[in-house]
C-alpha cells in the first residue's frame, strides 16, 4: 500500500496550491482520508479530513481556505488550498484512514504518504 503525494511547491503568499494523493495497492474507496501538515521545528498538526461518503472536516486555521475531495474512481485525495499564507509552510502529508468516517487524530491513520513540500513567500 503506498500514497504519493504531489502538487507541492513555492508560491506567493495570496496564491494557490492543489496537492494530490494517490493510492496505490488497493482501494480506499471505504475509508476516510485526511492531510496533515508539518511545519519545521513543529509538531505534525490535523489539516482536512474526508470520510468515504465524501464529508468534509477542516482545522479551524484553514476553514475558509482549504478544500479537501475525493475521486474514488481514480483512488485519489486531493487539496485545494487558496489565500496561501507564510504560516501554510510545511510538509503536507496524505494519510488513509483504518475508518470510514471523518478523523482528526493521526494515530486513526494506518498509512501515509511521503509528504510534499510547500513553501509560501511573503
Amino acid at each position: 500500500v503506498q500514497l504519493q503525494a504531489s502538487g507541492g511547491g513555492l508560491a506567493q503568499a495570496g496564491g494557490s496550491l492543489r496537492l494530490s494523493c494517490v493510492a496505490s495497492g488497493r482501494t480506499f474507496s471505504d475509508h476516510g482520508m485526511g492531510w496533515f501538515r508539518q511545519a519545521p521545528g513543529k509538531e505534525r498538526e490535523f489539516v482536512a479530513a474526508i470520510s468515504w461518503s465524501a464529508t468534509t472536516y477542516y482545522a479551524d486555521s484553514v476553514k475558509g481556505r482549504f478544500t479537501m475531495s475525493r475521486d474514488t474512481a481514480k483512488n485519489t485525495v486531493y487539496l485545494q488550498i487558496n489565500s496561501l499564507k507564510p504560516e501554510d509552510t510545511a510538509v503536507y502529508y496524505c494519510a488513509a484512514s483504518k475508518y470510514s468516517t471523518v478523523t482528526t487524530l493521526p494515530f486513526d491513520f494506518g498509512s501515509w504518504g511521503q509528504g510534499t513540500q510547500v513553501t509560501v513567500s511573503s
